[in-house]
């Protein structure tokens, strides 16, 4: 097909070049041309038609897809005309062929307008095929935010591409400059505020974001608009996602929660990161999840001596693994299939790898299941997390990092107790090994496997119902990059014993968030998707807590992450409780083992059904901004 192509161009070349001369003396003589001029050109037209055809075949106009013809290929049209009238034009006059100097000036002209009129006419009778013969009514309409440069190319990428079965009709803009003007010959109609009138007036019916340059703060609020419509909206990554910088259809994606939350970037000092992590052996344990396989793409950065990743899901170890395979070239990095739960392969690894670093990510984390299973809960969060902490003690660890959870703080749920316990367990090891260990804890991850955010796409897909626990539970986000970002950064502070707590902005009340992700998917609440009240599951809580001892909390040098002075923990105190709950598990007695959780975790309040659940205080819960200062929304002291 491409081999046809490019020799039927050939001919339409042959021709047009043959044309351009002829047109050139008849211009130049008015019309009164005579024969002495055409009969020397024809003796000489075979060579000149071989001069010009080889030079546009190395400036490549016989290989672009000149469907998708823009100024690049216009440059190089321009390009090999003047090339090759200028190599055409010396030989002539070297064998002194007799017509006008004037034509050598005139031909090239209208080379460009023959060699280029062919190229673009398709593309001319694609634009009168969608916009003249058939309309826009049997393509999606859309409206793109943003009159710049993305916008311009992702109005052309949309008229490129016939599959994408979609038509720009509109832009807006917040630029005064730009109104009424046209981009591509679509016409700017607005500004940011005027996105609700805009989709009614013209039919829209799906919002592309185009600037990938704004800031969280300005997607948030075109977001915002765009939630007051009820059509789809999509956007362009940011200039940070887009890592080549190129502009085109792949890259647009659904708009998600993240937009809407209006992350701010974090700033890392990168020195203090690379001073623990480059030129040394890290291990990242849980290295498959979702926490733990970005821990490796962050720790990948900073160019380690190996990459260890630890994980007994071979599946998810194997992806990771691939997938910093083919962006590190020369990532030294290493795969251990193991359970943390092996105390004898744990000592095996760590006697033999000589690790410098370790993040521990491994854990049990699903609340509900967790509550059902809570022998399992202690065997990984408890002992898992106990036989990796004495392993780096033992064999000379320098730095520790445990990634805890908010469920952490004042628990109703095993899940939380366990995770309590584990932090207990850092900061305890931090009081007699000369390993630095430290905690630190956040809330709910957007995006992480089995969080709300993929529950609640799958269900809008799905036509709904999209199911909510209560109307007031309300939690703390952060992007999975932007948590595993603070995690390094807090372990460059890290001197040993702290609770790192990382701010995580206001909480979000999950209703709310359902909600606009159904908008978002260009649906109606209660009108195109059901939302249905399930009742909170065993252990849950209507809010998160981020502060154990809330009296004693520290700022760092990162505005983001504060520290949690550590809490007194016996050792002897804690070794009984250790013995008495490896007795009790070897029985599998739930209430037994919640009774003994409850004695090492003062805080924890073992969840004993419907009941309880309803004497739950939530007067707190009607003023969010409360929530968030009682909850560790933090201030230091």
């Amino acid at each position: 097909m491409k081999r046809k192509r490019a020799i039927l161009l050939m001919l339409f070349d042959t021709v047009g070049i043959s044309l351009s001369y002829l047109l050139a003396l008849y211009l130049r003589f008015d019309g009164r041309v005579d024969p002495i001029y055409v009969y020397n050109l024809a003796n000489h037209m075979a060579i000149i038609t071989i001069i010009k055809l080889s030079v546009y075949y190395f400036f490549k106009l016989y290989k672009s897809l000149w469907e998708y013809a823009s100024i690049d290929e216009m440059i190089e049209v321009v390009g090999g005309s003047i090339v090759a009238n200028l190599l055409s034009s010396l030989y002539m006059h070297f064998i002194d062929v007799g017509i006008p100097r004037s034509i050598y000036f005139m031909v090239p002209v209208i080379d460009m307008v023959f060699i280029g009129g062919v190229r673009f006419f398709y593309r001319v009778l694609r634009r009168l095929k969608h916009g003249v013969f058939n309309g826009v009514k049997d393509y999606k309409r859309i409206l793109i935010v943003g009159a710049g440069a993305a916008g311009a190319m992702v109005i052309k990428e949309l008229r490129n591409h016939d599959t994408l079965n979609s038509w720009p009709v509109a832009i807006v803009d917040d630029d005064p400059q730009k109104r009424r003007q046209n981009i591509n010959g679509v016409p700017v109609v607005g500004n940011r505020k005027d996105i609700k009138r805009v989709c009614k007036e013209y039919e829209i019916d799906e919002i592309i974001i185009a600037i990938p340059s704004a800031n969280s703060k300005d997607i948030k609020d075109i977001v915002g608009e765009c939630k007051k419509t009820k059509v789809k909206t999509k956007i362009l990554p940011g200039v940070y996602e887009l890592i080549d910088g190129q502009v085109s259809v792949s890259k647009i994606r659904d708009v998600e929660i993240e937009d809407l939350l209006g992350r701010e970037e974090v700033h890392l000092n990168m020195d203090e990161i690379c001073q623990y992590i480059k030129d040394k052996k890290v291990l990242i344990t849980g290295g498959g999840g979702s926490i733990g396989s970005e821990l490796c793409r962050q720790v990948a950065r900073f160019k380690p001596k190996e990459l260890i990743i630890l994980d007994i899901y071979e599946n998810n170890a194997y992806d990771i693994q691939n997938e910093l395979l083919s962006r590190y070239d020369n990532l030294p990095m290493k795969v251990v299939i193991a359970s943390i739960r092996d105390k004898q392969r744990m000592e095996e690894i760590f006697a033999a790898e000589g690790i410098d670093v370790v993040f521990h990510a491994a854990a049990h984390k699903h609340v509900p299941l967790m509550e059902e299973n809570p022998t399992e809960a202690i065997k990984n969060n408890v002992f898992g997390t106990l036989n990796v902490v004495e392993s780096a003690g033992k064999y000379g660890v320098e730095k520790f990092v445990l990634i805890s959870t908010d469920k952490a703080v004042n628990p109703t749920n095993v899940m939380g107790a366990t995770k309590r316990i584990a932090e207990m367990i850092v900061q305890l090891a931090n009081t007699f090994s000369h390993t630095e260990y430290v905690a630190v804890r956040f809330g709910n991850v957007l995006g992480s496997n089995g969080s709300v955010i993929p529950l609640f796409k799958k269900q809008i897909a799905a036509g709904g119902p999209v199911t909510v626990t209560h109307p007031k539970v309300i939690r703390y986000f952060m992007t999975i990059p932007e948590a595993c970002q603070l995690v390094l950064q807090a372990g460059a502070m890290a001197e040993g014993g702290e609770i790192f707590i990382l701010d995580m902005g206001e909480p979000v009340r999950i209703m709310d968030l359902a909600k606009d992700l159904i908008r978002l998917s260009g649906f109606e609440p209660e009108v195109d998707i059901p939302i249905e009240i399930t009742g909170l599951r065993p252990g849950e809580k209507l809010y998160e807590e981020l502060l154990v001892n809330k009296k004693e909390v520290d700022t760092t040098s990162h505005h983001k992450i504060y520290i949690e002075k550590p809490l007194f923990c016996d050792y002897d105190n804690m070794k009984r409780h250790f013995n008495k709950l490896q007795e009790i598990i070897d029985y599998a007695d739930d209430d037994a083992i919640k009774e003994v959780l409850a004695e090492i975790v003062p805080n924890y309040k073992p969840y004993k059904g419907i009941g309880e659940l309803k004497k739950e205080k939530t007067d707190r819960l009607e003023n969010l901004s409360e929530v968030a200062v009682s909850s560790g929304h933090i201030s230091s002291n």
